[in-house]
């Protein structure tokens, strides 16, 4: 009786892969994207607590903050829950906004000093120079985002003023620090004053100031010309 006969060893077929559980470690968790009318919520929310605090102070009510957002109280808190974190945004959010406006005026007018001019009144328009009075008591303002806000700002600033003195348009002897403390100063109101009563008096103001800034200088200042470190300095 004949044996079959034993055919070659087929070659062994590939192992089927194996599903293993995927490393959790290593899969990065999408970040959801913040609905649209969140986004606008979180803006008008920012926009009317810079203006109620300008006219109000540090203490004002959150109901009125919420009345002029156009939004309920409880849409004001489930973004900032304390007036803490909603100061400590307003202070981000008017920086951010003055740091763009440097940079627009810088790339979209063809004169230096215009440039200047353009960035100077539309930061007064942002209400930078009432800032100051937020940042006292217990702000925190070496907190991470404010550090890299100010460094935005600060180089964004002087690569405007920068422009125009190496234009032979602004006068060498002044900095960054020299034009801010003007600004600040020419735009804040004045304690006891309705702020729509001197509203109409900044931008003429600021115009007087910003033509002492031309070149070739009239006058000799007194001191050094002041960075913004100079200023954060001398306030702490």
């Amino acid at each position: 009786m004949k044996r079959p006969t034993t055919s070659a060893a087929a070659p062994s077929a590939p192992e089927a892969a194996v599903d293993l559980p995927a490393d959790p470690s290593a899969e990065s968790t999408p970040v959801p994207r913040p609905r649209a009318d969140a986004v606008r919520n979180r803006e008008r929310i920012l926009a009317a607590a810079r203006e109620v605090l300008v006219e109000q102070g540090s203490a004002a009510p959150f109901d009125e903050i919420a009345r002029r957002a156009g939004v309920g109280n409880a849409t004001l808190y489930r973004h900032f829950p304390d007036r803490a974190a909603l100061v400590h945004h307003v202070v981000l959010f008017v920086m951010d906004r003055v740091t763009v406006q440097a940079e627009d005026a810088l790339a979209q007018e063809a004169d230096a000093f215009a440039a200047l001019c353009r960035f100077t009144h539309a930061a007064a328009d942002e209400r930078i120079g009432a800032l100051c009075p937020m940042l006292a008591g217990d702000f925190d303002g070496e907190h991470p985002e404010l550090i890299a806000a100010r460094e935005a700002l600060a180089e964004a600033v002087e690569t405007l003023v920068t422009a125009g003195q190496e234009a032979g348009l602004v006068r060498t002897d002044i900095g960054v620090g020299d034009l801010m403390v003007a600004l600040s100063q020419l735009s804040r109101p004045l304690p006891g004053i309705s702020c729509m009563a001197v509203d109409g008096f900044v931008h003429r103001h600021l115009q007087l100031f910003l033509d002492g800034l031309r070149a070739p200088a009239r006058s000799e200042l007194p001191g050094e010309a002041a960075t913004l470190e100079d200023l954060r300095q001398k306030t702490m």
